[in-house]
């Protein structure tokens, strides 16, 4: 009975500890992805990208560390917007959802230049994200007075 319990509890474990490495492979995505999409990644854009999901998305920093690597060297390898949408949208609130967007602005606006693709990209995603333009809009306001 105490053998079936420990196994039960370490299954569970796994099971959160499987979600947590997808949570954070699939942030680390669409950050490189929303910086990648001006054709080019560059130092800031990828240390503001390990900053955000250390400081403001609570993950650990080595783990972090390689999995920004990984996602770097997959970049061409990119998901679809759905891909990251779905999960998105069954997984967090509407307040951590903005937080994403003012990130994704932080990181897009680290490199001191906004593209037209970058901007569309994160439109793009506000909808997909059922986030209306006037909350993305501020928190692009927001990610602006930050840089």
């Amino acid at each position: 009975m105490i053998k079936l319990l420990k196994n039960i509890l370490n299954n569970n474990n796994s099971k959160e500890e499987k979600e947590d490495t997808k949570n954070l492979e699939l942030l680390c995505g669409l950050m490189i992805e929303a910086a990648y999409t001006d054709g080019k990644i560059d130092k800031n854009e990828i240390n503001k990208i390990q900053s955000s999901l250390v400081n403001i998305f609570g993950e650990d920093k080595k783990e972090v560390d390689l999995v920004v690597d990984k996602a770097v060297k997959n970049k061409n390898n990119s998901k679809s917007l759905h891909y990251y949408t779905s999960f998105i949208n069954k997984n967090f609130t509407e307040d951590k959802k903005l937080l994403l967007i003012e990130t994704l602005w932080e990181i897009v606006l680290s490199d001191g230049e906004v593209h037209d693709y970058e901007s569309n990209l994160l439109r793009r995603l506000a909808g997909l994200l059922y986030i209306s333009d006037i909350k993305s809009g501020n928190a692009r306001k927001r990610a602006l007075d930050k840089n």
